[in-house]
């Protein structure tokens, strides 16, 4: 497998559970800064078993200029299979996507500042 394109990438969660089969299942969910000044929230499932980690446009849930509508994409995203997880016995609790852990890259991101 050829490594993954995160390249873009503010914040990334990820969401262990069991598909309908019981299978283990893997759900990465991520916030991205696109060109054009986009936010982008994006969703794979089970990414290691592809060729290639990088996503896809159909990956892509959310796309828009607003970093609070990104949040709440991104963070409705993350409950419904946090939620669902739960549903099927996992016990790790997810943090929610916050504006804070945003902010940094953006300034290092426009400014250079660590």
């Amino acid at each position: 497998m050829k490594s993954p394109a995160k390249a873009g990438r503010f914040a990334e969660r990820i969401v262990e559970g069991r598909d309908d089969g019981g299978s283990p299942e893997r759900v990465v969910i991520w916030i991205e800064r696109r060109a054009g000044a986009v936010w982008a929230v994006g969703r794979q499932v089970n990414p290691q078993h592809r060729e290639t980690e990088a996503p896809r446009e159909d990956d892509y849930v959310w796309q828009g200029h607003e970093l609070e509508d990104c949040l709440e994409a991104a963070n409705d995203t993350l409950e419904d299979d946090a939620v669902v997880s739960e549903d099927d016995g996992g016990a790790s609790k997810i943090r929610p996507f916050r504006r804070a852990e945003l902010l940094g890259p953006l300034e290092r991101f426009f400014f250079g500042r660590s």
